[in-house]
């Protein structure tokens, strides 16, 4: 129940693991190489996963001066312990700033700052169960007529939660290609959309439990592009596989904590842009469905010190999953385990400073709560946040032209037509839709 007990000699695991000839038995601060340029491996395990060797092999002693160790942002201390503390120092970059701020005045957006927080495998009904805490910073804000901050009454809140929001297949890829890509695999024409966040200024994130620079397990695999302009990914041999029932540990404390405290640190450190950040994690992804609610405080305090300092100022929040629970376990024995499989959580807090949802794209999406929706119409409303009114005039994606705009689906700020929503259109679904 807490990361007290984690494994011990962590230090004589990292040395047996690791080839790399720039560290050895007496180094007590080991450095993690930036993953940003690396090649990008499948999850195959310690032995074959092209990432996680990488990193592993390419640790050096921070303390040797003779190492180039100028850049990196994670140190494994073992001066105090032979169980080892991450310490994370997410470098600012200047120049990289200042360049994105110039971009800034090509678009007028919704939302200046966009963050997505997904857990992997959580329905909307494990997320009532396991994070209350969470679920009550978004349920203060969910007034028709909006929720006010008393410590800053000029930011205007908005919280919605979705009802209808299914998974559009039983596993990840098929629900995370459509939000990030707004296409699925078999498309040819497959862009990330944090490309179209570079592009108006917007320096990018990524956090991520496994050691992988996306989500998707095939479709960046052995790519050497750089994805994200900052991003914190846990590669270490100590991590837990992700459908272990147990809370999940590294170096004395949670998975989750290490990725929210980077996460922190680079929406505080760029204070002065456009952000747009995503934290993954996979607590959710285990059959017991009881882990979950360890990483509620974690989530909960990373947003109220952010929503406390005035740091949540003309932002949109996404708190989702990609499906439900589709390992074995309690759930399948009773008639509702479909509801728990097909139906994964979506909460969405948008920050109002430029008073848009007060019109009629309030009503849509207040509407849109009971609106029987997928990851296609996720993409598209963050996408509509990005490029605010000019977004009604972007023409929808095609295998030959490449725009934030998905014909399979909508944005959450426009009027979607319910009765068009069948089975048959659905048809890659699983054949349990209309809930």
């Amino acid at each position: 129940m807490n990361c007290s007990s984690s494994l011990k000699n962590n230090k004589d695991i990292i040395f047996k693991y690791s080839k790399s000839k720039l560290i050895n038995k007496k180094s007590k601060k080991i450095g993690f190489p930036l993953t940003n340029k690396a090649i990008i491996g499948r999850l195959d395990g310690i032995n074959n996963y092209k990432l996680t060797k990488y990193v592993i092999d390419n640790l050096f002693d921070i303390e040797n001066k003779n190492n180039n160790n100028s850049y990196y942002e994670l140190i494994l201390d073992f001066s105090k312990t032979d169980l080892g503390e991450y310490i994370i120092d997410l470098k600012y970059n200047e120049s990289l700033s200042k360049e994105r701020q110039l971009l800034e005045k090509k678009n007028t957006p919704y939302s200046d700052n966009i963050m997505i927080l997904f857990i992997d495998s959580v329905s909307r009904g494990n997320s009532i169960r396991q994070l209350t805490k969470t679920l009550n910073f978004f349920e203060k804000f969910m007034s028709y007529k909006g929720g006010f901050n008393p410590k800053y009454p000029e930011e205007k809140f908005h919280s919605f939660q979705f009802f209808k929001y299914h998974s559009f297949k039983y596993n990840t890829n098929g629900n995370y290609l459509p939000l990030f890509y707004g296409n699925l695999m078999e498309a040819k024409n497959i862009v990330l959309l944090t490309k179209y966040f570079k592009e108006n200024g917007y320096i990018t994130n990524y956090d991520s439990d496994l050691c992988q620079k996306d989500n998707t397990m095939t479709f960046h695999n052995l790519s050497e592009i750089e994805v994200y302009d900052h991003q914190f990914l846990l590669c270490d041999p100590y991590i837990a596989h992700y459908v272990t029932p147990y809370i999940r540990c590294l170096h004395g404390k949670m998975n989750a904590e290490h990725l929210y405290n980077y996460a922190n640190q680079f929406w505080r450190k760029y204070i002065k842009n456009r952000k747009f950040s995503v934290v993954i994690s996979n607590d959710g992804h285990e059959g017991t469905l009881e882990a979950l609610k360890y990483i509620d405080t974690v989530i909960y305090d990373y947003l109220n010190s952010l929503l406390n300092d005035n740091l949540l100022k003309n932002t949109s929040v996404f708190l989702l999953s990609d499906h439900g629970v589709v390992m074995p376990s309690l759930y399948s024995l009773n008639d509702f385990y479909i509801f728990e499989m097909n139906l994964p959580m979506l909460y969405i807090l948008v920050n109002d400073r430029k008073n848009i949802t007060y019109n009629q794209q309030y009503l849509y999406i207040h509407k849109n709560q009971q609106t029987f929706i997928t990851a296609y119409d996720i993409y598209n409303t963050i996408n509509h946040l990005l490029y605010g009114d000019q977004y009604i005039n972007i023409k929808n994606k095609t295998d030959k032209i490449d725009t934030p705009k998905s014909a399979f689906g909508q944005s959450l700020f426009s009027e979607i037509e319910q009765k068009k929503r069948t089975s048959k259109k659905f048809k890659d679904m699983r054949h349990y839709v209309c809930i």
